[in-house]
């Protein structure tokens, strides 16, 4: 396998001799030298870890943030606790580059609303961290409830835990 990389490797750089060579080495080095400054810049390795702090980069969340600061889950969740998926960590990294790119695109563009809704996967999300943290309490008033049998839907209800105004 390693010989066949090798031999691939020498084909492709060998049609490339002198000048060209060194203009292909520096064209890459820029590339990659613009790549690296760009993730530095914009901060996008601090979204792998699980600072709300982070997720308050953008002025557009602010209101959120700071309703999330004062509401019932701040000493017991961040961000990540309810947004992300709890089942499996590449799709959580998955969904953390999705919903980033989306964000960023949106906010450079200026092209968010100013009331943000949550995209039907992310409220799948929230509902599954909801019954991550409280299935055993949703499984016991929804069997002894008028609604009995009914799928039930957390945050249909309590749409403002976490982010109490």
């Amino acid at each position: 396998m390693m010989r066949r990389i090798r031999s691939v490797w020498r084909t492709l750089t060998g049609a490339f001799t002198g000048w060209t060579r060194i203009a292909l080495a520096a064209m890459l080095g820029v590339f990659l030298g613009l790549a690296g400054f760009t993730v530095q810049y914009s901060g996008v390795t601090g979204y792998l870890g699980d600072n709300p702090e982070n997720c308050a980069n953008c002025h557009a969340m602010d209101e959120q943030y700071e309703a999330w600061q004062r509401g019932s889950h701040h000493d017991v969740a961040t961000c990540h606790s309810c947004h992300t998926p709890h089942d499996n960590l590449a799709y959580t990294y998955i969904n953390e580059a999705d919903n980033g790119l989306w964000h960023s695109l949106r906010f450079t563009l200026d092209n968010y609303p100013q009331n943000i809704q949550i995209r039907e996967h992310n409220r799948n999300i929230t509902e599954a961290a909801c019954l991550h943290c409280h299935g055993d309490f949703v499984d016991q008033a929804t069997n002894s409830s008028a609604h009995k049998g009914e799928t039930v839907s957390c945050i249909r209800c309590h749409d403002g835990v976490g982010h109490e105004r």
